[in-house]
């Protein structure tokens, strides 16, 4: 195990003792803590935290550590997550015609900036396989239309479920996933190229052209039932002007784009990203 942590993300009612509480459990059991991060959410009266500790010297076998930790969860009344980094990380993305959100996560997971493995990638359209298949990763083309989606979508979870996936990346994968789809698949991330909640749907950049905004942005989100309205999770902008032509949005957007689905993948896969009431805490 050397090398590798285990991380606790915990929401519950805020009450005093709390961080001596989750602390204590890793230190009473000789773990080294490496991470520990909190916010205090005073409108709902939650405390949220992130502890991440070294499994080398820990007492507790890393297997029986869930067991072990859930009556003090369940004392406070905690919504929680273990999660160690020696668990395997399996992404599949998603993605249409439009290929350089997928390019970039694919060379930050070969420079080691993501830590995982992109076991799949699904499209709707033919652009992408032969950039996809030489770099060795699986790619399947399902088209998608009104009359054949549910049914494409039972293949879409099958083919995550043969993989293994853990994580779906939406890469400017322009389709809208069912809410039976959102229900059965592994926890899925989405680039939206717009500022949310501004321009929402598929039309962002030709909606903030005529709207003769000064800021364009993108966010990263999980995605839900309710269409770019799940739990943010990254976002950024850039400036543009009245000089600037519709080209020249979405041009500037995909740079934000990539940057932002990266930094909120990134996020994710180190268990960074905590979850409640349709927001999110990040701890960068």
């Amino acid at each position: 195990m050397n090398g590798h942590s285990a991380v606790l993300r915990i929401v519950c009612p805020d009450k005093p003792g709390l961080v001596a509480l989750f602390s204590g459990f890793v230190s009473s059991h000789q773990g080294n803590i490496l991470h520990a991060d909190q916010h205090l959410d005073r409108r709902h009266g939650l405390f949220l935290t992130r502890l991440e500790w070294a499994l080398e010297g820990f007492s507790i076998p890393q297997a029986d550590i869930h067991t072990q930790f859930q009556p003090i969860a369940q004392s406070v009344g905690a919504v929680w997550n273990l999660d160690f980094s020696n668990q395997e990380k399996r992404v599949a993305v998603f993605v249409s015609k439009t290929d350089h959100c997928l390019r970039d996560l694919i060379w930050k997971v070969h420079n080691g900036e993501l830590p995982c493995q992109i076991a799949l990638v699904v499209s709707n359209h033919e652009q992408c396989r032969a950039f996809v298949e030489r770099e060795k990763i699986r790619f399947v083309c399902i088209p998608v239309h009104a009359e054949n989606r549910r049914t494409q979508e039972h293949v879409q979870l099958a083919l995550v479920q043969e993989e293994r996936v853990n994580l779906i990346v939406l890469a400017r994968y322009m389709q809208i996933l069912s809410p039976e789809f959102v229900a059965l698949a592994p926890p899925t991330v989405n680039i939206h190229h717009s500022f949310l909640p501004a321009f929402a749907g598929a039309q962002a950049y030709e909606q903030a052209y005529q709207r003769g905004v000064k800021l364009i942005g993108a966010t990263a989100h999980y995605v839900s039932d309710q269409l770019d309205g799940g739990p943010i999770i990254a976002q950024n902008t850039a400036t543009v002007s009245h000089r600037d032509e519709l080209e020249d949005f979405k041009r500037k957007g995909r740079s934000i784009e990539r940057d932002v689905l990266t930094h909120a993948t990134r996020a994710h896969l180190l268990h960074r990203v905590l979850v409640y009431k349709n927001r999110t805490v990040v701890f960068d």
